[in-house]
């Protein structure tokens, strides 16, 4: 399969990235970020887009993917609506319009956030989330589904983008492997949501919201 990847500098796209670089079923896959992921490998092309409102300009590099995996993301922590909705919904759907026009057999992943309002009420991150979700779903594709992890562990030396997460991770993952061993089905870490990302696109899955016990029952498979 061909896939590709947004958000591959993130702590969510970088963990997916290194899977699909692993995975003997993804033969190309393609970053579209600002700037590089900073890996040399054999597999991996990359899109510097400085403009994620469009990608008609882009569009010939887009042809013939099998899957998109749209881990881009930013905090709401300290932003207006109208800002996180143009960095959320809008540059995700700029993508996915173009996308299933050029790859309507496509399989496409967007990586939401556990707390995301399916009726598209609630606090203002949830709302444009649950939003964006739901548009993509009626965009056609041949499968879309939307992942929801709570709480990521990064692994793979993989370094989450946020500061805030950063401390914690660097300071309490004593506390992390705790709510592993206690809640082991609301813990995610990155290679988790790659593998299951991959197994979901080869082989489907039964529902189209995909919570966090869904992730670690498809990175079983």
């Amino acid at each position: 399969m061909k896939v590709i990847i947004t958000g591959a500098t993130g702590m969510v796209g970088k963990g997916v990235l290194l899977e699909c670089l692993d995975s003997k079923e993804i033969t190309e896959v393609l970053s579209i970020s600002r700037r590089s992921v900073g890996v040399d490998h054999s597999k991996l092309k990359e899109l510097l887009q400085q403009d994620f409102s469009e990608f008609i300009s882009v569009m010939e590099q887009l042809v013939d993917y099998d899957a998109c995996y749209a881990c881009m993301g930013v905090s709401s922590a300290g932003m207006k609506e109208e800002e996180y909705t143009k960095l959320t919904y809008d540059y995700t759907m700029a993508l996915a319009k173009v996308l299933v026009g050029l790859n309507p057999n496509m399989t496409f992943i967007y990586v939401s956030g556990q707390g995301t309002k399916s009726n598209e009420k609630g606090n203002m991150w949830a709302r444009v989330k649950g939003k964006t979700e739901n548009d993509i779903l009626k965009l056609g594709f041949k499968q879309a589904f939307m992942f929801r992890p709570g709480m990521i562990i990064p692994v793979r030396g993989v370094s989450p983008s946020s500061k805030l997460y950063r401390v914690l991770i660097n300071n309490m993952t004593w506390l992390l492997k705790l709510m592993k061993r206690l809640a082991s089905n609301s813990v995610v870490d990155t290679a988790q949501i790659g593998l299951a990302m991959i197994k979901a696109t080869k082989n489907g899955y039964g529902k189209r919201v995909i919570a966090p016990i869904d992730i670690l029952q498809l990175a079983k498979k």
